[in-house]
């Protein structure tokens, strides 16, 4: 269990020796060896005790904190670096134009590469015209990448391809939620809200990678540097949506693990759906099986899983911005 969920409501995590003891009511609903835990999601009102702190804090395991569903609060991690020259490094790789373009357009190559491979998939089983124009559409978003010569013509070649592909991603749909379009704020019907979480949880997973390489996952070259936004969390995990998220979320739609009555309309903002609390946990596990799931890494060659690979990618990045490596290679699924 590479990441510990917390998800029972006034529960409280403390240590035991060697083992993090989640209770409630004085009554024990897990246990876990701590040498087994990489990362703590928090979601909403669940206590930590003084020694989980700082053992966290000790062992540089980061830890999330977040609403009970999903909205992201902020996170525990020790101040302590050994990445100084890294860092620096990386500050002016985001400044170097050249190196900055062609990071983006390998991310946004990556992206729509693994996008298409999942449409292809439902395409071969004769899904409709629709989907194989998707296709189509996407292979020649992919084509026109390699004449982008700034950021902005490769973000603007990426929303036109997240269009097409979102619009095909409807078809492949074998159960009817409401699903038109990708709705992020507020998502307005069950199958934007699971994207939406699936994706919440996967820039978590890869802020964590990041850290563990030494990287600032502020400092991105796809997206754009803002204010208390991780651009680099955000640039990695494009390669990685429709290879974890929306696999998961075909898996637990079509295969009806969630159906209408696992989402409830939120008190957040207007018209936004939301997941039930049971409904979390087992979009959890299907999330977590996911990302333990092992596959050969496309650059290594090497058995991994797919959290893992969150980590290499991560690593081919602080390469390429050292001037290890003249490439970026994205993770590629065949």
């Amino acid at each position: 269990m590479p990441v510990l969920y917390l998800v029972e409501q006034g529960a409280t995590l403390r240590k035991d020796n060697q083992t993090f003891v989640v209770s409630k009511d004085r009554k024990v609903l897990q246990k876990v060896p701590v040498t087994k835990v990489e990362q703590v999601v928090v979601f909403g009102n669940i206590n930590l005790t003084t020694p989980v702190i700082n053992y966290l804090l000790d062992q540089g395991i980061d830890c999330v904190f977040c609403s009970r569903t999903g909205k992201y609060h902020g996170r525990l991690f020790s101040t302590e670096s050994r990445f100084g020259l890294l860092r620096q490094e990386q500050f002016r790789a985001t400044c170097n134009e050249t190196l900055k373009v062609a990071l983006a357009r390998q991310m946004v190559f990556g992206k729509l590469s693994n996008a298409r491979t999942l449409l292809m998939r439902y395409a071969r089983e004769g899904e409709g015209m629709d989907l194989r124009a998707a296709v189509d559409g996407l292979q020649e978003s992919i084509d026109r990448l390699h004449q982008a010569r700034d950021v902005a013509s490769i973000q603007g070649i990426e929303g036109y391809a997240s269009t097409l592909y979102y619009a095909a991603f409807r078809s492949v749909l074998k159960q009817d939620l409401g699903f038109r379009v990708r709705q992020r704020r507020p998502p307005r019907d069950p199958v934007n809200s699971l994207l939406s979480f699936g994706y919440t949880l996967l820039v978590y997973g890869v802020q964590a990678a990041i850290r563990t390489v030494g990287l600032d996952p502020f400092l991105g070259f796809l997206h754009s540097t803002e204010y208390s936004k991780p651009s680099l969390a955000l640039d990695l995990m494009e390669e990685f949506r429709s290879v974890i998220v929306d696999s998961v979320v075909l898996r637990v739609v079509n295969n009806r693990i969630l159906t209408g009555k696992d989402f409830e309309p939120s008190q957040e903002r207007g018209g936004m759906v939301r997941l039930t609390g049971e409904a979390i946990k087992t979009f959890l596990h299907h999330y977590e099986e996911r990302v333990q799931t092992e596959v050969i890494d496309p650059n290594t060659k090497t058995r991994a899983t797919y959290r893992r690979c969150f980590e290499l990618q991560a690593r081919q990045i602080a390469r390429v911005i050292s001037g290890k490596q003249p490439l970026y290679r994205p993770f590629l699924v065949k």
